[in-house]
């Protein structure tokens, strides 16, 4: 999932100045401090509040089981409303106040970024669950992700609209205000041409947009057999609504911002799949376990966000036991070696410290109680 990213040079000089090595260790030498950063109010609220409730999950199992080398972990979280200024301020403040040396956050690209070269000068370890643009990590090698990148989620969608649907003629709508949604376009059209599709109708809006008749109108005339909406859940259903309206029924299709989407629509969203990190449906031992103990935790189904801030700290959980220590140094390098089971795959890291994993397709369907869900479809791999 990403945002536009604009650097602010301003911060990142103060805080090149600020630090000279890396932070602090915790004084208290019975926690282990771990500092998150989410969008907990604002515009993507669902993404920050489930990611880190699935974070909250993690720390209360392992301190269950006695911690990590005998300490126990601690989250310190700040709201970054997906604000990436708010988001440079709350890494001050974890890294300098509270000295916490890892970080997990934030969960759009534009925020993550806005603090990805503060991680990499001060030496602090940071793990992007959801920040899907692939510039993530050119920062550094103090920059990890838990989710797969843009490039990879657009080629699913493309593959999986034309090798599994059958569908050859598609019609996309698309922000090219949003990096994200640029990106994932110009993939899915790659990849369902390359399949032996074709592209009958491309179409865009601005950032902020809520009338897309216009635009829906000549998709419409273009006769398309899927359409491809590249974007986050609130505009979507904003689209999809108009979409529907006009007596469009083919089927569509979309990337992991479509999470939350069954929370925010209505029936005009069914014959709709998107490309996800993980379906609660699944059978793996992992899942079932993780959404068992979120359901009992929380009294609801887990999204995709969830399990991947929940992955993201049993990595850090892993290569803190794996470095024997809290140093930043020693658990960048325990990480780069991960090549492990978790709720969202088996991941191991590329030489950009992106994660080799496969994604999942799901539709989106109605259950027994006439309630909007997902059911998974197929997994795509690497």
């Amino acid at each position: 999932m990403k945002r536009m990213f604009t650097k602010g040079a301003a911060y990142v000089a103060a805080m090149l100045m600020a630090f000279s090595a890396s932070a602090a260790k915790p004084k208290n030498g019975n926690e282990i401090k771990i500092g998150g950063i989410f969008p907990l109010s604002g515009g993507v609220a669902v993404y920050g509040v489930e990611c880190k409730n699935g974070i909250e999950l993690a720390i209360e199992e392992i301190n269950k089981a006695g911690g990590v080398n005998g300490k126990q972990l601690v989250l310190i979280s700040e709201d970054d409303e997906g604000n990436q200024d708010k988001t440079v301020n709350a890494f001050k403040k974890l890294t300098i106040k509270d000295k916490v040396t890892m970080v997990i956050g934030s969960l759009t690209s534009g925020c993550t970024m806005a603090i990805t070269p503060l991680s990499q000068a001060s030496k602090v370890v940071q793990i992007a669950p959801a920040a899907t643009a692939t510039a993530v990590t050119d920062a550094g090698d103090y920059v990890f992700r838990a989710c797969f990148i843009d490039p990879f989620q657009g080629t699913v969608g493309g593959r999986f609209a034309s090798e599994n649907l059958g569908l050859k003629k598609a019609a996309i709508l698309y922000d090219t205000g949003n990096d994200y949604s640029v990106g994932l376009t110009e993939n899915f059209e790659a990849a369902f041409k390359k399949n032996g599709g074709s592209i009958v109708a491309k179409e865009a809006y601005s950032t902020g947009d809520k009338d897309f008749n216009a635009q829906l109108t000549k998709i419409k005339s273009a006769k398309p057999d899927v359409v491809y909406l590249p974007d986050y859940y609130g505009t979507v259903a904003l689209i999809v609504s108009q979409l529907r309206a006009q007596g469009i029924t083919a089927p569509i299709v979309g990337a992991d911002g479509w999470d939350g989407l069954t929370s925010n629509a209505g029936d005009e969203v069914l014959n709709g799949y998107y490309s996800n990190h993980y379906a609660p449906d699944s059978t793996s031992p992992a899942v079932q376990k993780f959404v068992s103990a979120f359901k009992a935790k929380y009294n609801k189904e887990p999204n995709a966000f969830a399990a991947l801030g929940y992955d993201s700290l049993y990595m850090l959980k892993d290569a803190i036991l794996k470095a024997g220590s809290t140093n930043s140094k020693a658990v960048r390098d325990a990480l780069k070696a991960t090549n492990a089971e978790y709720v969202t795959g088996k991941l191991s890291f590329d030489g950009k410290r992106n994660p080799v994993k496969s994604a999942v397709m799901v539709e989106i369907v109605k259950d027994k109680q006439g309630k909007l869900t997902t059911v998974y479809k197929t997994t795509v791999n690497p």
